[in-house]
């Protein structure tokens, strides 16, 4: 029997939104581990992100000022997903508790041996 497709979703975000994205994630579904035995499984590390919100292309940023390179704290998040439904869910739940204009996440689907 082939074991279960299994994925990763990970994103970053500023502190002050940690706790409000993770909770949306979890309540789709995201960050549960063998059957339910552990939940609210994730791993976070803190770091610098940076980008520059551009006028010319309609840019409103959250943080920081159009035209301007910004450079902020961010958690970089990862939270196991038990199957594509999940992970999907998770992304649409991450995307309404983010606070960024546009979303910085990627999901990867891992390989069990």
């Amino acid at each position: 029997m082939a074991p279960p497709q299994r994925y990763t979703l990970t994103y970053s975000v500023p502190p002050s939104h940690l706790e409000e994205t993770k909770k949306a994630v979890f309540a789709a579904g995201g960050g549960s581990f063998e059957d339910g035995k552990y939940v609210q499984v994730a791993y976070e590390s803190t770091g610098t992100g940076q980008f520059m919100p551009v006028s010319a292309k309609g840019a409103v940023p959250h943080t920081g000022s159009v035209d301007t390179l910004a450079r902020i704290e961010e958690v970089r998040v990862e939270i196991h997903c038990g199957s594509p439904d999940i992970a999907k869910a998770s992304v649409a739940a991450l995307k309404q508790a983010h606070p960024f204009e546009v979303v910085a996440y990627e999901v990867y689907k891992i390989e069990q041996f």
